[in-house]
């Protein structure tokens, strides 16, 4: 039986990196076989898993000798951590190693919305010339708005503020007076960054007091013609409250990375319609070629130093 299991895709020289130390078994689709995954970890000491593996504690109860899960990313909701640290089992995410990538697809995510152009494409194939309809906003000069302000928000707000961009956060978590804020204007509540913000992009965990964060009172704040993107985790921006606001204009457009109902099933997708100011993509801004290889060696490395005892 093996002693590491992963249940996730990851870059196959992290794999190999130990499988001459340890029995390794790694299959990407096993996340959706979880009678075999069960069986699979009856000996296993450590698990390693993206965002789709539920741990929960009828899958650690599968696992008596687990010892440490790796996680391939930051978000944890998909983790009892209580259970886990009841167990003495440790949970390792990969911290810090996929930040540009996200920041990355937030910044496309505003410049796109914004824009407004490349949104076209149908249309123009379909033989019309839509230019007025295409004549978009710059983003020099525009709000960007921060609701959270960790490692991937301030990775976002440095490439905005290259592009013209003045940015604002708001994050009741972070001290006033902590030098990260920097050239980030801090807002003392989320009404005021709401109403001050031209993009909004969220980037905070899914917890009780976040979910649905986002509401159709939150959105009535935005300025109108704002743009919104989630990037942070399905359940903090309510999807039927901004499919409404996209609807009757007066948000501008929405980004979602990640939803409520995940992977997205053709039924939850039904709300979504035929938005042409929606950007949807499948819980991949955190990934990239060059952060996989990243992500999937330090999940390894955090791994290994728990197994060894390092």
């Amino acid at each position: 039986m093996p002693e590491i299991v992963i249940s996730e895709f990851m870059d196959q020289a992290a794999v190999e990196s130990a499988s001459s130390n340890y029995d390794i078994h790694y299959d990407p689709d096993l996340v959706d076989n979880v009678d075999q995954l069960k069986e699979l970890l009856k000996d296993a000491l450590a698990l390693v898993v993206r965002n789709r593996t539920q741990v929960d504690g009828e899958l650690l109860d599968a696992a008596p000798r687990l010892r440490v899960i790796g996680r391939l990313g930051v978000g944890l909701d998909n983790i009892d951590l209580p259970e886990c640290r009841r167990r003495g089992i440790e949970v390792c995410p990969a911290t810090g190693a996929n930040d540009d990538s996200v920041a990355e697809w937030v910044i496309v995510a505003v410049m796109t919305l914004l824009r407004g152009a490349f949104l076209s494409a149908a249309e123009i194939l379909d033989g019309r010339w839509p230019r007025g309809k295409c004549i978009g906003r710059e983003t020099a000069g525009k709000t960007l708005g921060l609701i959270g302000f960790g490692a991937i928000a301030r990775n976002t707000a440095a490439r905005a503020r290259s592009l013209g961009m003045k940015v604002v956060a708001h994050d009741p978590f972070v001290a006033a007076g902590d030098p990260a804020w920097g050239f980030v204007s801090r807002m003392d509540s989320l009404e005021a960054l709401l109403t001050a913000a031209d993009a909004v992009s969220v980037h905070v965990p899914l917890t009780d007091d976040t979910r649905h964060l986002i509401d159709a009172a939150a959105m009535s704040r935005m300025k109108k013609g704002a743009v919104l993107i989630n990037s942070a985790r399905g359940g903090v921006v309510d999807e039927r409250a901004m499919v409404e606001a996209l609807s009757t204009g007066h948000l501008g457009g929405a980004a979602l990375d990640v939803y409520e109902t995940e992977p997205l099933t053709r039924e939850a997708g039904e709300i979504f319609g035929k938005l042409d100011n929606l950007l949807l993509t499948p819980h991949i801004g955190g990934v990239t070629l060059e952060s996989n290889v990243r992500v999937s060696n330090v999940t390894m490395e955090n791994v290994l130093r728990v197994l060894e005892g390092k």
